[in-house]
């Protein structure tokens, strides 16, 4: 095997353990949020907009890196289930605001308990990590992200 070759051992990859880790921290997360009825992706939608209250969809997107493709079937579930409204700008028609409703607030409460829950699956599992360590993983990992915006 010439040095050449060695680029594409999956050992060597950067890419490979970010998406097997992303998908086993995604796994590991759903049966908190089945308990509440959420998907991951719909979770992560409701803490921005718990954090917000109202964000027009192209900011939502570009805050959770999701194209419109993805993230308009999770806002047409989410409007379903009660938890937000999609509402056209007055200023601009053009522009979609999703606004959390007083169901997505009431929401808020019974997720509180999903990042203690995954603490302690994870701790469970053996997987300690030191605050300092986690903010320098979350540090790299937005630098990446940054990067490929």
């Amino acid at each position: 095997m010439t040095n050449e070759d060695d680029l594409l051992l999956l050992d060597k990859q950067l890419c490979f353990p970010i998406y097997a880790c992303a998908r086993k921290i995604v796994a590991a997360y759903h049966p908190f949020l089945k308990a509440i009825g959420l998907t991951y992706t719909q979770y992560v939608t409701m803490m921005v907009l718990w954090e917000k209250k109202e964000l027009s969809v192209r900011d939502l997107g570009q805050r959770l890196y999701l194209d419109s493709g993805t993230l308009t079937p999770v806002l047409k579930k989410l409007e379903h289930l009660g938890y937000i409204k999609r509402q056209r700008s007055a200023e601009d028609e053009r522009v979609v605001h999703a606004i959390l409703t007083d169901a997505g607030l009431a929401l808020k409460e019974r997720a509180k308990a999903v990042p203690e829950q995954m603490g302690c699956h994870l701790a469970k599992e053996g997987v300690l990590f030191s605050q300092e360590e986690i903010d320098t993983m979350k540090a790299q990992l937005y630098k990446i992200l940054e990067c490929l915006r």
